[in-house]
C-alpha cells in the first residue's frame, strides 16, 4: 500500500478513535467576567454537551467556573482564557455566552441578554 493512502488511512482511524474518545455532539461556550466593574474579558470557553438545554449548559459553565476543592481551570472540559496566575471564580454579573446568545447570571437563574 502507498504511502500517502495508508496515511490517510491512520489519519480516519486517529479521528475515528477520537470521536470515540471525545464523543460527538460537544459545544463549547464562553464563559465572560464582567462583574464588580470589571471590563467583560473571556476567562474560559467550556465544553458542554450540545444535547442540553439552555439551563443546563448555563448551570455547567457556572459549575465549571467555580473553586471547589481546586482551581477551577484545572477541570476536565474547561479552557483557560485569562493571562494571569489565577483568576477568580464566575460570580452574579457575570455572562456566558451560547452560540450568538448572552446570559446574565444573576442572583437566581439567569437573564438573556
Amino acid at each position: 500500500m502507498p504511502a500517502s493512502i495508508k496515511d490517510r488511512n491512520m489519519s480516519k482511524k486517529t479521528e475515528a478513535l477520537l470521536d470515540t474518545l471525545y464523543g460527538k455532539g460537544i459545544e463549547k461556550i464562553s464563559v465572560i467576567h464582567a462583574a464588580f466593574g470589571e471590563t467583560p474579558h473571556v476567562v474560559a470557553m467550556v465544553e458542554v454537551d450540545e444535547s442540553l438545554d439552555y439551563t443546563d449548559k448555563l448551570e455547567k459553565a457556572f459549575m465549571l467556573t467555580n473553586s471547589i476543592s481546586d482551581a477551577w481551570w484545572k477541570n476536565e472540559g474547561v479552557t483557560p482564557m485569562f493571562p494571569d496566575a489565577s483568576c477568580r471564580s464566575t460570580s452574579v454579573g457575570d455572562m456566558v455566552l451560547i452560540g450568538k446568545t448572552k446570559y446574565k447570571c444573576d442572583s437566581m437563574g439567569w437573564s438573556k441578554i
